[in-house]
């Protein structure tokens, strides 16, 4: 699928689904937003976030969090810290209507882990307005665009460094996600 003929296709029929850190927020190079005073929105996110709202009809956040697995922080310190960032989306005029998490070390063998597409398929199967059939999955990382490959949906690669060896399935290649806003915006 051409660029061109991806953007002009979305509307309210698709899903989008998003990683969080690198995406949403700042990462912590070998390490993990443990609380909300970690948490650094990336530049332009939480404007893009409003655009995001009116085009698609369901955002997604899918993030392995394996630090719950390392004893780091406990699922309830991240759906606090998943409240405040859905609060801070919607004072924005933005939306996050689900948030899926992988609480699994990578030995584990998990099938929600990303790059296995588990997070995407069970947020298809407990919400019948999903269809992978008009999904789109953003990210920063190889494994988010290997899980989009596996769930069969085409991806945007989100990085300031460009991969040579990205997957078929990813139709361009951005900065930051205020830019793949700015060119949805185009059409």
């Amino acid at each position: 699928m051409r660029r061109g003929e991806f953007i002009n296709q979305i509307d309210r029929r698709w899903t989008l689904f998003l990683d969080r850190d690198g995406v949403l927020n700042d990462r912590i190079m070998d390490g993990y937003v443990t609380r909300w005073e970690e948490w650094h929105w990336l530049p332009g996110v939480l404007e893009a976030m409003a655009v995001f709202s009116k085009l698609f009809g369901r955002i997604v956040v899918v993030t392995n969090q394996r630090g719950i697995a390392r004893g780091l922080y406990s699922e309830s310190d991240l759906g606090e810290i998943h409240a405040r960032m859905k609060a801070d989306v919607a004072a924005a005029g933005g939306r996050i209507d689900a948030v899926y998490f992988c609480p699994h070390d990578r030995d584990a063998g998990c099938a929600c882990r990303k790059p296995a597409p588990g997070m995407l398929l069970l947020a298809s199967q407990e919400d019948r307005s999903i269809d992978l059939n008009h999904a789109l999955m953003v990210g920063d990382s190889i494994s988010d665009m290997e899980a989009a490959k596996a769930a069969k949906i085409p991806a945007v690669f989100i990085g300031k460094k460009m991969h040579r060896d990205l997957p078929h399935n990813v139709v361009t290649a951005l900065p930051d996600l205020a830019t793949f806003a700015r060119l949805l915006q185009q059409d």
